[in-house]
């Protein structure tokens, strides 16, 4: 059986790069399509469409929220460097203005590093960044991949265990419908009597055919099992199958509320509600499935 997935996950992956620690988180919730966000450095900021293709690549539904953080390494200020050049134009030009001033302070060395040129950080290769951004991105989806097969998988084994329970319960109204016809039936003739009324028997046998027919569920049961098998399939399948899956509940529940609404006793009524919970109950799941 291929795998169901779950549209609810969260993935987590850091790399050392030569900029410093690169960590990407990323969070899935169900949505009807997929969507996806990114919050990304200023460095990652060209990165964006290739994330996004990487996503639809693995991705078929769900609302993607990626964060990735760039912590720089603490020997970085060590490996700055001072333009000397810059540095003598900035004194001199202070050395010259103090001179015509009176009351002028002893220039600040912290002042002269902060004047634009003076200190120089290295180039940041922004290339291969982007390229370890890309690699750990692609860590993280297969990460969360295996976090949705978990969960879907979850979600597959209780919507079998209901499918379960549906069979019995249309097992136990398919046992059911011949004595719940013989009590119609029996019920009738008894009112009948009570009123001592003449009867045309011809007409009698008519209206009681006419009353099996109307109670007669033997379709609707026999559909609520074709749909049942298929809900078996497509999980069986595996793979984006959510849509599908929502589908089949709503031609599940139109069957049950037929079975309700041709209820000819409580027992038979009471399946037809215990039907209908038991498929509210897995299209709340199908919701997170992919």
């Amino acid at each position: 059986m291929a795998a169901v997935y779950s549209m609810t996950a969260f993935a987590r992956e850091t790399v050392d790069t030569g900029e410093g620690a690169l960590t990407v988180e990323i969070r899935t919730v169900n949505h009807r399509y997929l969507d996806c966000s990114f919050k990304l450095p200023e460095a990652l900021r060209n990165l964006e469409v290739r994330l996004r293709q990487q996503a639809g690549a693995r991705l078929a539904r769900g609302k993607v929220e990626c964060l990735f953080r760039l912590q720089p390494r603490t020997d970085q200020a060590s490996a700055m460097a001072i333009d000397r050049e810059q540095m003598q134009r900035v004194i001199v030009a202070a050395t010259t203005i103090a001179s015509a001033l009176p009351q002028a302070q002893p220039i600040n060395p912290l002042e002269v590093l902060q004047f634009p040129g003076v200190c120089v950080a290295p180039e940041a290769d922004e290339e291969a960044l982007q390229a370890s951004a890309a690699a750990l991105f692609d860590a993280a989806l297969a990460s969360l991949l295996e976090s949705r097969a978990r969960e879907g998988a979850k979600l597959a084994a209780m919507i079998r265990d209901r499918l379960q329970q549906v069979e019995l319960e249309t097992t136990a109204i398919r046992e059911l419908l011949p004595e719940l016809k013989q009590q119609q039936r029996a019920r009738l003739l008894a009112r009948l009597a009570e009123l001592q009324v003449e009867v045309d028997h011809n007409r009698l046998e008519q209206e009681l055919v006419y009353l099996a027919q109307k109670a007669d569920v033997d379709e609707e049961l026999d559909r609520l099992q074709t749909h049942v098998e298929e809900v078996r399939r497509t999980l069986d399948q595996g793979g984006p199958c959510g849509r599908r899956l929502d589908f089949l509940m709503q031609e599940l529940n139109r069957e049950a509320n037929t079975l309700s609404s041709k209820s000819i006793a409580s027992s038979s009524t009471h399946s037809a509600v215990q039907l209908k919970v038991l498929i509210e109950q897995m299209r709340e799941q199908i919701q997170n499935i992919e």
